[in-house]
C-alpha cells in the first residue's frame, strides 16, 4: 500500500456498512508528560508529543462509508497535572486545496476542513463535551446531552438551531486554546484543554468516551476515528471509541468573572438627550467535586450578546427565540425537559426577559449543576427586579433531578417555580410547574421517550395536564419517529415556553436513504413523509399537516429538495395577519408545493433558496427565502437573507418582507467586528446592531455594542414615533483563585 502520509488513496476494504456499528471499539492511550507541548501548531516539530502512541485508522462516514479516510489522519493526546492536550495531523496531499470558510468562534465546522472531538468524560453514553478546530485556529466548542437528541426527538443539528439547550448546546464556552498550521503536508493543530474545564468523576487513572471527526471539505468526505453509521453523527457517544490512561487531578476550581459597563441610552418617543450609566457586576464559579458545580451571579449582564433574529409571524401562535444568554446556557441540558419548541417545561428566557423581550433586570441569583454518582442534579434560582408597568419583582426557582440507566435509559424529574414579590405583586401570585420524564433504549438503535406535567396556577382549575411519548427507530436505511402528545387548556408552565395550549396531537415521520452508485454523480437520496396533526378536545382539527418530499444531495454538495405540503388550519376566531386584514373563522384546506435549491455551501459563494407555492387560508400564497453568502477571505464573511410574503386573500391583499445581513471580520479567532443589520415591514421596524469583541477566556474580554432600532410607522401612522439606541462598552475578566 502507498503510504497514506503522501496523500494517496489508501487500499478499497470490504466492509459490511449495516455493521459499522458491531465493529470492535477503537482504543487509544493517553500518556502523563512532565514538559507540555508548546501550543503552537506544530505537532510534528514537538518533542513533547513523541511519547504519545499514534491514533489512527479512521473510516469514512462519506462519500464512501466504511472505507478508509482518503488522508492519512493522526492523533495523540498526553497530558500534565492540570491540563489534557490533542495534537492533530491533517495530512493532505493537495495542500492548496483546503477550504476554510470561517475564522470566527464556534462558526459551523461543516463547510471548511476541520477536526472535532467528543469526550463522554463520565462513560455514561450519554452525554459529552464537543470541542473542534479548522486551519485557522477556530474554536469550536459545546456540550451534548442525550447523544444530541432533544425530548421531542429532534437531532443535533435542530436542536443547535432552536439553541433550546437540549441535545447540543452549541452556546456553551470553556476555557481552553488551539493553535493551528498549515504546511506542505496538510495543517495540524494542538489543542490544550484545562481539567478544570470539564467534568469528570473522581478517581485516577480513568476510561472516557472519545470519538474523533474530520471533513475534507473539496471531497465532501466526513470520517470517524470510531466507526458511525449513516444514521448517526459525532454525539452518539454510545458507539465512541475509548481512550485509557487519563489522570485528572482532584481539585478546587474557584473563579471570579467581574465586569464593568458603561453606557449611553436614547430611547423614547422624541428622545432627547441621552441617560449615561456606569455599574458593574460578577460572575463566581465553584466546585464542589470534580462534577459539580455552583455558579452564582450578581447584576447579572449581557450586553455583549447578539440580538435576536427577527421572525415575520403569520399565524396565531407564539413564535420560538433561542436563549442566547451565556449564564443560562451552561449544563442547559440538565434542566431540558419537553418538546422543543413546542411545550418547553423549562425556559430560561422567562427569566429577565418580558413577553416582548423587554429586559427586565436581574438582581442576582445562583445554580448547582453536574452530577452526584449515576444522578444529574440540576438546582437554579434567580430574583428580578420589579418593572413599573411591565413586571412585579420575581423570583425563580427549578429543580432538576435524573438518573441514568443502562442502554441510553434515563429517569428524572423537574419543578419550577415562579413567585411574585413586593408592593406590585398579585395576591397568589405564583406559577409551578411538575413533571417526570424518562427514556428507554431499545437494542442499538431503538429509543422510547416522554414526560407528564401538570401546572398548579391560583384559581385557575380543569385540564392543566401535558405529556408527550414518542419512539424512534434509526436504522442505515430508515428513520421512524412517531409521537403522540397532549396539553390541556388549562396547562400553564409560567417558567417555560408553550406555542399553544387546549390541543391532542399525533405526529409520524419516516424517511430512508440510499446512495446510488456513480449515477447522475447523486451522493444520497432521501425520500420522506411527515405526519402531524392537532385536534382541540371538542375533535375540532385546528391544524394539519402533510409533507411529502425528497433531497437529493450530490457529490459536488449541491442539493435539491423537491416536495409537497397538504396542509388545514382550523381557525376557530378571527385573527389579524396583517393591519387592517382579518382571517374569518372557519376550516381551511389547500395544497401547496415546496423547492429547494442549495449551492456548495462551503464554496466562497453560496446560494440558497427556499419557495413554496400554494393555497393559504382563503386564498393563496407564494413564499420565497433567499440566502446568499460571501466568503472574500477565511476572515471576511457576508451574509444576506431575503425573506418574502406574496398574499393573495378575499379580505385583502399584502406582502411582507425581511431582509437580514450579517457582515463580519475576524482579525485573529479572537478580536472580530460584526454587524447585524435587519428590516422587517411586517413588525414595522428596522434594527441594527455592531459589536466589537477582543475574547479572552470563556466569552469574557472586552465588547463594544452599539444597537439601533426605530419604527416605520408606514403600517401604523397613528402610532408615536419612538427611536432606542444605545452604546455601551463592557469589559470582562476571568479571575482563577485557585490555580
Amino acid at each position: 500500500m502507498a503510504s497514506a502520509a503522501s496523500g494517496q488513496t489508501p487500499a478499497p476494504v470490504q466492509v459490511n456498512i449495516t455493521s459499522l456499528a458491531s465493529l470492535p471499539r477503537p482504543t487509544g492511550q493517553a500518556v502523563r508528560v512532565d514538559a507540555p507541548p508548546t501550543i503552537d501548531g506544530d505537532v510534528l516539530g514537538d518533542a513533547a508529543w513523541n511519547p504519545a502512541p499514534v491514533i489512527d485508522g479512521f473510516r469514512q462516514y462519506q462519500p464512501n462509508e466504511g472505507q478508509p479516510v482518503s488522508e492519512k489522519t493522526e492523533v495523540r493526546m498526553v497530558f500534565t497535572k492540570d491540563t489534557l492536550y490533542v495534537g492533530v495531523v491533517c495530512y493532505d496531499s493537495n495542500p492548496d486545496g483546503i477550504i476554510v470558510a470561517d475564522a470566527r468562534r464556534d462558526s459551523s465546522l461543516s463547510n471548511t476542513d476541520s477536526f472535532q472531538m467528543i469526550f463522554d468524560t463520565y462513560k455514561d453514553v450519554q452525554n459529552g463535551f464537543v470541542f473542534g478546530t479548522n486551519p485557522t485556529g477556530l474554536e469550536y466548542d459545546g456540550q451534548v446531552t442525550n447523544e444530541g437528541q432533544g425530548g421531542g426527538g429532534l437531532s443535533g443539528a435542530q436542536m443547535q438551531q432552536s439553541g433550546s439547550g437540549g441535545g447540543f448546546n452549541l452556546n456553551w464556552d470553556g476555557a481552553w486554546t488551539v493553535r493551528a498550521k498549515v504546511s506542505e503536508i496538510g495543517w495540524t493543530a494542538e489543542f490544550a484543554i484545562p481539567f478544570k474545564t470539564l467534568r469528570y468523576p473522581a478517581g485516577s487513572n480513568q476510561r472516557w468516551g472519545v470519538n474523533f471527526q474530520r471533513n475534507i471539505r473539496r471531497k465532501n468526505e466526513e470520517a470517524y476515528w470510531a466507526p458511525i453509521p449513516r444514521q448517526f453523527n459525532l454525539y452518539r457517544v454510545s458507539i465512541a471509541g475509548n481512550v485509557t490512561g487519563i489522570q485528572p487531578p482532584v481539585f478546587r476550581n474557584f473563579k471570579l468573572i467581574p465586569y464593568a459597563l458603561g453606557d449611553m441610552i436614547q430611547s423614547g418617543v422624541n428622545p432627547v438627550d441621552p441617560k449615561e450609566s456606569v455599574e458593574g457586576g460578577v460572575d463566581a464559579k465553584y466546585n464542589l467535586t470534580p462534577s459539580l458545580t455552583v455558579d452564582a451571579t450578581f447584576r447579572t449582564d449581557f450586553a455583549q450578546v447578539e440580538v435576536d433574529d427577527q421572525q415575520v409571524n403569520l399565524d396565531r401562535f407564539t413564535l420560538f427565540f433561542p436563549e442566547k444568554r451565556p449564564f443560562f446556557l451552561e449544563n442547559a441540558g440538565f434542566f431540558s425537559v419537553g418538546n422543543s419548541g413546542e411545550v418547553d417545561l423549562f425556559f430560561s428566557r422567562r427569566i429577565g426577559l418580558g413577553p416582548s423581550g423587554e429586559t427586565i433586570p436581574i438582581i442576582g441569583g445562583g445554580r448547582v449543576s453536574g452530577k452526584v454518582g449515576l444522578w444529574n442534579v440540576g438546582l437554579l434560582n434567580m430574583q428580578t427586579e420589579s418593572v413599573q408597568g411591565l413586571a412585579p419583582s420575581n423570583n425563580f426557582g427549578v429543580i432538576r433531578v435524573s438518573r441514568e440507566l443502562p442502554n441510553r435509559s434515563a429517569i428524572g424529574g423537574l419543578f419550577t417555580n415562579r413567585q411574585g414579590m413586593g408592593d406590585s405583586a398579585r395576591p397568589n401570585d405564583y406559577g409551578r410547574t411538575y413533571a417526570l420524564d424518562g427514556k428507554l433504549g431499545i437494542g442499538r438503535n431503538s429509543l422510547i421517550n416522554g414526560f407528564v406535567a401538570r401546572t398548579e396556577t391560583p384559581g385557575v382549575t380543569g385540564r392543566d395536564h401535558a405529556f408527550n411519548v414518542r419512539a424512534r427507530v434509526l436504522y442505515p436505511k430508515w428513520d421512524i419517529d412517531a409521537g403522540y402528545q397532549e396539553v390541556g387548556d388549562r396547562f400553564n408552565p409560567q417558567v417555560g415556553f408553550l406555542a399553544r395550549g387546549g390541543y391532542r396531537k399525533p405526529d409520524l415521520r419516516l424517511m430512508t436513504r440510499f446512495r446510488p452508485k456513480n449515477r447522475f454523480k447523486l451522493q444520497e437520496v432521501r425520500p420522506h413523509a411527515t405526519f402531524r396533526g392537532f385536534w382541540g378536545f371538542d375533535n375540532f382539527q385546528e391544524t394539519g399537516y402533510v409533507h411529502l418530499d425528497n433531497h437529493w444531495q450530490f457529490k459536488n454538495s449541491a442539493e435539491v429538495h423537491t416536495g409537497m405540503n397538504l396542509t388545514r388550519e382550523g381557525v376557530r376566531t378571527p385573527f389579524q395577519i396583517y393591519p387592517g386584514i382579518f382571517v374569518s373563522a372557519g376550516t381551511y384546506d389547500n395544497k401547496e408545493a415546496q423547492l429547494v435549491f442549495m449551492t456548495n455551501q462551503g464554496a466562497a459563494m453560496s446560494y440558497n433558496i427556499q419557495t413554496f407555492i400554494g393555497g393559504f387560508f382563503s386564498g393563496s400564497r407564494v413564499t420565497t427565502n433567499h440566502t446568499v453568502r460571501l466568503r472574500p477571505s477565511d476572515t471576511f464573511i457576508t451574509e444576506l437573507i431575503y425573506q418574502r410574503n406574496d398574499v393573495t386573500l378575499p379580505q385583502g391583499n399584502f406582502v411582507t418582507n425581511l431582509i437580514r445581513t450579517r457582515v463580519s471580520y475576524s482579525f485573529t479567532p479572537r478580536v472580530f467586528v460584526q454587524s447585524l443589520v435587519q428590516y422587517n415591514d411586517r413588525a414595522d421596524l428596522w434594527s441594527v446592531n455592531l459589536r466589537f469583541g477582543w475574547l479572552q477566556a470563556a466569552n469574557t474580554g472586552l465588547f463594544i455594542v452599539y444597537n439601533d432600532s426605530r419604527g416605520l410607522y408606514d403600517l401604523f401612522p397613528n402610532r408615536p414615533q419612538r427611536t432606542d439606541r444605545s452604546l455601551t462598552i463592557k469589559f470582562s475578566r476571568m479571575f482563577d483563585l485557585l490555580q
